[in-house]
């Protein structure tokens, strides 16, 4: 079952940032950012008030309001990073998050056993070729590598703070709910200190129009990344955060794919092996 709901996560994280990629080119990075998370904020809050999640409130829920102040503040620094560039070289580094729960859950005691550490190893390998490193070519600004490793980081921390903010189904609910409400606020107040810095928040071409034809496509990245915090959360409770925290990272690999599929993108042959051995390790560590 871990195996299961770490694969949900990596297809839906895959897919969140495939469509958030989409949208991106049609309107502001970080307004796609608060109106994607402002939707999920509104269906998480009806979901809670359905399933009474507000009984579950506690001091784990500070753990919630940590994970959604680190979310904006990594996906900043990645968007930044990529706008430096190479992307070859920035978007396999962000993937290395991957080591924060995994170094957390080695910590705890987590010992898996060999073929696993087998897995660990040939899966984060395949992840990171899947994004297609640039190998050679412009030299990498000091800056961009810097931002990428915050984001990494920033990323691998939302999915440790993220798996010990709840114990029970309706309490992920409540603990989704209160990071996604920290997420529109810290994001809605980058946002605002942006504009005034001159940025724009709506599209140069077809303004606000183009945001409320968007509203689906934002609908869809903001709760298939609500769902993927969800099912993470659920794999790193059911079993070793190892093992969860690798296979929920075969997220660029899903990405990839779909640009290969709906996109017509071509698979260079470092993201071809990427996915190869991502696939490989994912058999190791379920296997293991």
């Amino acid at each position: 079952m871990t195996a299961l709901f770490a694969l949900a996560t990596s297809l839906l994280w895959g897919l969140a940032d495939f469509g958030g990629g989409l949208l991106t080119r049609r309107m502001p990075a970080l307004t796609v950012v608060v109106a994607s998370q402002a939707i999920a904020v509104v269906v998480l809050g009806a979901v809670v008030i359905a399933t009474g999640g507000w009984t579950e409130a506690g001091p784990q829920l500070w753990y919630a309001v940590a994970a959604g102040a680190v979310g904006p503040v990594a996906m900043l620094a990645f968007y930044k990073a990529l706008a430096l560039g190479p992307m070859g070289v920035v978007s396999p580094l962000g993937s290395l998050g991957v080591a924060v729960p995994v170094g957390i859950g080695l910590i705890l005691g987590e010992r898996p056993g060999l073929l696993q550490f087998a897995g660990i190893a040939v899966a984060v390998a395949g992840i990171v070729l899947a994004g297609g490193p640039q190998l050679r070519g412009a030299p990498v600004q000091r800056q961009a590598i810097l931002l990428t490793l915050l984001a990494a980081f920033g990323f691998g921390a939302v999915m440790a703070l993220i798996s010990e903010a709840s114990t029970t189904i309706t309490g992920l609910f409540l603990a989704l709910f209160v990071q996604r409400v920290t997420n529109v606020t810290v994001g809605g107040a980058a946002l605002l200190v942006s504009v005034k810095r001159g940025a724009r928040a709506l599209p140069e071409d077809g303004g606000m129009r183009i945001v409320w034809a968007s509203i689906p496509a934002l609908a869809f990245v903001g709760l298939a990344d609500v769902a993927a915090n969800g099912t993470y959360s659920i794999a790193a409770q059911l079993g070793p955060v190892t093992v969860a925290a690798v296979l929920a990272n075969l997220y660029p690999v899903v990405t990839v794919l779909a640009a290969l599929l709906l996109l017509k993108e071509r698979l260079r042959a470092v993201q071809a092996t990427g996915a190869g051995l991502a696939l490989v390790g994912t058999v190791l560590l379920a296997t293991g």
